[in-house]
């Protein structure tokens, strides 16, 4: 452990905590490849920081609770098998494409001949008058262009891989909060708020949608993904590790994962009902094609039912993962520091067939930490990572 490490022990549980600055707070600091938004997601340096001390070349390291792919796509980058899962079909859309980008002159023809002159009107779809909160008509005449050629391509099993990265980029540029998106100025890209919203955001800043340039935001965003390289023309391993297993699937069924062949398990499950990721990923899940309604997200307000969703998960992560492999457990500071789900992730895991190895909270330099019990940043929000950190026994 580094001089600076504070390793305490809980008097009543006997829980060892170690706290320090384990990885870095800056931002960026990752391959670019990393640069997809997403809710409540945690930097790459996370699942690398247990990756490089838990796992070797070749193991294999999953993820029950995807997100956008932060750890599938780190193992990857590192030289490991990835393996990842999420009940929304939106998270392999965003986290598929990066494992095999296409040439960005491939991106740019199909753009160019799906989109064509694109000089017909927006097609009403049922959403038109929401949408146009936040797209200029000639600009949402080309998304539902684009919207209907993924939507065709994939319902014939024609998507490929020029389609996937094409998609991906598309999610990620619908709306945010400067000129490199497709929508007038919101709200960042991980939470699209409500078109009502959306129109008095537009009157309180006095602007209405103008015309974008969908090619040249797309193309834009793809160089910048791109800009640490292509997987495996840095990293020496890649060429030797199998495509990532990702699949569409909640955290308790695993089937895509035979007993006891993970080594390694870094995830983040939601954080009770905190985040609304229906909420706010519809206007993704709208151009995706996903009916996000017939999607059963967990959140949970009562943290007995939580504690319950998480034992199912543990359950099934037990099967999965091999004798003495490990499985770091993410969670964050919830409702002012009064509930601490890392004591209930402990809890669902008594009786397992696991040993708990410590509680890591990663305390970053920028901000304000008071003490163990209630790490705190500058207002109200949350700086630090919790990670229960669990050893699968024989």
């Amino acid at each position: 452990m580094d001089g600076d490490d504070l390793l305490v022990e809980d008097k009543e549980s006997g829980t060892p905590w170690e706290v320090r600055e384990f990885w870095t707070a800056q931002q960026r600091q990752g391959h670019s490849l990393h640069e997809i938004s997403y809710r409540a997601c945690f930097k790459p340096q996370l699942p690398e920081y247990f990756i490089d001390r838990y796992t070797e070349p070749g193991d294999l390291v999953a993820d029950p609770f995807l997100g956008r792919g932060t750890t599938p796509l780190q193992a990857y980058l590192m030289g490991r098998r990835a393996a990842g899962s999420d009940i929304n079909p939106l998270c392999v859309m965003l986290s598929r494409p990066r494992f095999n980008p296409p040439p960005l002159e491939s991106v740019r023809a199909r753009l160019q001949s799906v989109l064509g002159p694109c000089v017909s009107d927006f097609v009403d779809a049922g959403l038109a008058d929401d949408l146009l909160a936040f797209y200029h008509p000639a600009t949402l005449s080309q998304l539902f262009l684009l919207r209907q050629w993924f939507i065709d391509r994939e319902t014939a099993d024609e998507l490929d891989s020029v389609d996937d990265w094409l998609r991906m980029v598309c999610l990620n540029r619908l709306s945010g909060h400067s000129p490199g998106f497709f929508s007038v100025r919101t709200m960042p890209p991980n939470q699209a708020v409500s078109a009502g919203s959306q129109h008095r955001i537009n009157e309180r800043m006095g602007q209405q949608p103008e015309p974008k340039d969908i090619i040249n935001i797309v193309m834009r965003k793809s160089r910048s993904l791109l800009r640490s390289g292509y997987p495996g023309s840095q990293i020496p391993f890649v060429g030797e590790i199998p495509p990532p297993n990702l699949h569409t699937t909640s955290a308790d069924k695993l089937d895509y994962l035979d007993g006891s062949v993970v080594d390694l398990v870094v995830t983040s499950p939601p954080f009770l009902n905190i985040v609304d990721y229906r909420k706010d990923n519809w206007l993704r899940c709208w151009f995706a094609g996903i009916d996000v309604d017939n999607v059963q997200i967990s959140g949970y307000s009562s943290v007995t039912e939580w504690r319950s969703f998480i034992r199912k998960a543990l359950e099934e992560l037990c099967r999965v993962v091999k004798r003495d492999g490990h499985i770091a457990f993410e969670v964050g500071e919830v409702r002012n520091g009064k509930v601490k789900l890392e004591e209930e992730v402990i809890r669902a895991a008594e009786g397992l067939p696991v040993i708990l190895q410590s509680v890591l909270v990663n305390q970053q330099q920028f901000t304000k930490t008071s003490n163990l019990w209630g790490v705190k940043n500058n207002s109200a929000g949350t700086n630090t990572n919790r990670v229960v950190l669990l050893k699968r026994l024989g």
